[in-house]
């Protein structure tokens, strides 16, 4: 009987060194915004956390990124069945057009956004006749957030489309199915899972976007502010306590959120292996 030698150390050392590696870069930081949040008493806490312009930034943050994380669900999906699917004229570039948003720095996205879609911008300037405005209003988040979000769907679906076999399309269609049966029934459940995931990583990337969403935002209390702009108005305040507590609210709902989806994404790989 021979021993199986792992290229990587044994399981006790990768675990010790994993747990101190997420110990150092994620749990202590998020320790240390809790610890500092402890400063204030609840009566304090809340009253940071639970007054109108917070609450409006939350409204706002968490329902801008729900709507460009499912724009960017149907639209990502689209693009990755085209990039996947289709030959033509271009297609390199416009694959890596899609990881734009990954190199392209925040601020000049955002400053990029402002100018295209502000009232005399090459968009803005057809969509203001017919009232619609997207500059310094929350449709501009919307656009800033879908944006910055839509290479984590393309990027997490596409290699599922890759490995899916066109012959099974093929098969499909020659039982007598039309093409949304073959959507619906073949190619739907199988990227299911990546289109759920590619889902929360937008909506996660979104949550705690700042850079592009100021220029566009317009950054106007009540209307179109959003939550991390607030918490870095109190640190220039000088305001840890209260930064570090509207901070705290904003992990805790991102985190049940996204363990919302994660638990939904399990349930449903679990229901489709059961029905294999």
């Amino acid at each position: 009987m021979t021993t199986r030698k792992n290229v990587l150390p044994g399981f006790n050392l990768s675990l010790g060194y994993t747990i101190f590696y997420l110990s150092l870069i994620v749990l202590i930081p998020l320790s240390a915004a809790f610890i500092k949040t402890t400063e204030l008493s609840l009566h304090e806490f809340w009253a940071v956390v639970s007054t109108p312009r917070v609450v409006a930034s939350y409204k706002l943050t968490f329902g801008a990124s729900f709507i460009a994380a499912l724009i960017n669900a149907v639209f990502g999906l689209l693009t990755a069945w085209v990039l996947v699917r289709y030959t033509f004229p271009g297609k390199k570039i416009i694959d890596a057009l899609v990881d734009l948003p990954f190199a392209l720095p925040t601020a000049v996205a955002g400053i990029a956004l402002t100018a295209v879609y502000s009232n005399n911008g090459w968009i803005g300037s057809w969509l203001e006749p017919h009232g619609i405005k997207v500059a310094f209003t929350p449709l501009g988040v919307v656009v800033a957030l879908t944006f910055i979000g839509l290479p984590f769907v393309v990027r997490t679906v596409q290699p599922v489309l890759e490995d899916l076999e066109a012959e099974t399309e093929e098969a499909a269609a020659s039982l007598g199915a039309n093409r949304w049966q073959t959507f619906y029934k073949i190619i739907f459940p199988a990227v299911w899972p990546a289109l759920l995931t590619g889902f929360a990583l937008a909506f996660a990337r979104a949550i705690g976007e700042y850079g592009s969403v100021i220029f566009i935002a317009g950054n106007m209390p009540m209307v179109s502010e959003i939550t991390p702009l607030i918490i870095i108005t109190k640190l220039e305040q000088y305001d840890y306590a209260g930064a570090t507590a509207v901070a705290v609210v904003m992990l805790v709902i991102s985190f049940i959120l996204l363990f919302a989806i994660n638990g939904l994404q399990w349930w449903l790989s679990r229901r489709n292996g059961s029905a294999l």
